[in-house]
């Protein structure tokens, strides 16, 4: 175990893989010498040449088409696209071409690809560069969708996500690439696609949560212990595929629940979990309907306390717990 960060953990992750697999490469704008616009491959085309390192045009539609197309000859690409708002620009290869293939040919062609990307706002980047859209993807048949929260999990989800037949798009939020650290192990280790974690266990309140929304939710209960409230925190790490019993489970235990994530609140994932809640067994169990936070339906403002102010904070979190239970 060392500590790592989680631009640490994904580059080792890549790096180890990279080593041991000779059909695993890398393709993106700018991740060669510059490596990469968070910095997570610097250092990597030193080791492995631009042969395998590949430096791209700025072309997303290109890059990922290109990707679907070395994947279905055996290859294994790990594609880096410099900010998720870009996947709108590759959405037809992703949508009509990598998710549909297996599919279309009889399961006779797979699409071993994995799309990283960076998400989330936090940063000042504005409203083209910071918004969260994994509701997108997740809503289309043979994609794969995961969320790593720490960069234990970052690293072990990249190696179950590389090793997967499928097209798994794998996003990492910005603000936890150099403020996440946590012990992580040397050696290589996978976990699995599916496969929710407890953050927290507690009895009064479950707190479903992604990405750097799984650390205000940390926070907002340690705050609430305070004052005598447990609350349970579950980070799914993915949500396709979704850990349903995971997060059934622990809402017939505590009662209550609130689902927050930094995505639109319209639209966003948070309803499908929701709704998976009230369809199941857990529903009569509930207390208290199911409380949803997400951003507000505005372009992600440049102001940072604009930007700070349109998505839920741990405070925010702390207030919905406080009203699933009725209290001030």
């Amino acid at each position: 175990m060392r500590e790592l960060t989680y631009v640490e953990a994904l580059r080792e992750m890549m790096s180890q893989e990279m080593r041991e697999n000779e059909n695993v490469f890398l393709m993106g704008e700018d991740i060669g010498v510059y490596g990469g616009a968070f910095g997570v491959t610097r250092g990597m085309i030193e080791e492995f040449g631009p042969e395998r390192v590949r430096n791209t045009p700025i072309s997303e539609a290109g890059i990922t088409g290109s990707a679907i197309g070395s994947a279905l000859t055996g290859m294994q690409p790990i594609v880096e696209l410099q900010f998720s708002d870009f996947i709108t620009i590759a959405m037809d290869q992703l949508a009509n071409q990598a998710a549909k293939l297996r599919y279309m040919y009889g399961g006779k062609g797979n699409v071993p690809m994995v799309l990283r990307t960076p998400a989330g706002s936090g940063t000042g980047a504005a409203a083209q560069h910071s918004q969260s859209l994994e509701a997108w993807v997740a809503h289309i048949p043979g994609l794969k969708v995961v969320q790593p929260s720490t960069a234990y999990d970052a690293k072990g989800l990249l190696k179950a996500a590389i090793d997967d037949p499928n097209p798994v798009i794998f996003y990492e939020h910005k603000l936890l690439y150099k403020t996440s650290s946590e012990d992580v192990p040397e050696e290589l280790y996978s976990i699995p696609l599916g496969q929710a974690d407890v953050k927290r266990e507690g009895e009064d309140v479950t707190i479903v949560a992604t990405t750097v929304m799984v650390h205000r939710a940390l926070e907002a209960a340690k705050s609430l212990a305070e004052e005598g409230i447990s609350v349970e925190v579950i980070d799914p790490r993915s949500i396709v595929p979704l850990d349903e019993e995971t997060i059934i489970q622990s809402v017939m235990k505590t009662n209550r629940v609130v689902v927050a994530h930094e995505a639109v609140k319209r639209g966003g994932y948070g309803g499908e979990i929701a709704s998976m809640i009230t369809e199941s067994e857990a529903f009569d169990f509930l207390d208290a309907p199911v409380k949803r936070l997400g951003a507000s339906p505005v372009p992600v403002p440049y102001n940072p306390e604009l930007e700070k102010a349109m998505t839920p904070q741990t405070e925010d979190l702390i207030r919905a717990v406080k009203d699933t239970l009725n209290r001030e």
